[in-house]
């Protein structure tokens, strides 16, 4: 008699790059559906919009995707500088959508990696109100996974340095200054 297999961690990495060569993968964002979305929050509540997003900003035309990624910036990093819980699960995701040349708005996906890398809202409220840090619900928490998941994967910031596209570079050397590199 057979048994059903057991569920084994998967070993794909989702910090996909583009080869060198330019190709870019034939479907992207294919670990979308590993995010339980629905169970954690954004700006507006629930975090399930977050997938159509960013698909949107990866397939829409320049200013669908514009005002998509205007949409996320507002449920991730609101105001510029407030993070959510959703934040540090979206960012692997902003990663990939900068280095992939159909992404009509990479400068800007980058400009955002550049926001949450300098978030630093919610650990100076901790600072004056200790309080924020004995809640269930910990924004500094969410604040430091969101920066550490934009520090994870700057190994590609020298190849979207190399861009042609000028805008493309200047915001990764923005996005570099601000990690340190």
């Amino acid at each position: 008699m057979r048994t059903a297999p057991t569920h084994q961690p998967s070993t794909e990495r989702t910090d996909h790059t583009v080869p060198h060569q330019g190709v870019a993968r034939t479907t992207p964002l294919m670990a979308l559906d590993r995010v339980p979305w629905r169970e954690i929050q954004d700006s507006t509540g629930c975090a399930a919009a977050i997938p159509l997003l960013l698909g949107t900003v990866a397939c829409g035309d320049p200013e669908t995707a514009r005002a998509a990624l205007d949409d996320l910036r507002k449920r991730i990093c609101q105001y510029g500088f407030v993070v959510e819980q959703a934040t540090a699960a979206t960012v692997p995701f902003l990663w990939e959508l900068a280095q992939l040349p159909q992404v009509t708005c990479r400068a800007e996906v980058i400009q955002l990696l550049k926001s949450i890398a300098d978030a630093r809202q919610w650990e100076t409220t901790a600072a004056v109100y200790p309080k924020l840090l004995h809640r269930s619900e910990n924004p500094v928490v969410w604040e430091r996974a969101a920066r550490q998941a934009v520090h994870d994967r700057r190994g590609v910031l020298r190849r979207l340095m190399d861009e042609e596209d000028t805008e493309i570079a200047r915001a990764t050397t923005e996005l570099a200054r601000a990690l340190g590199e």
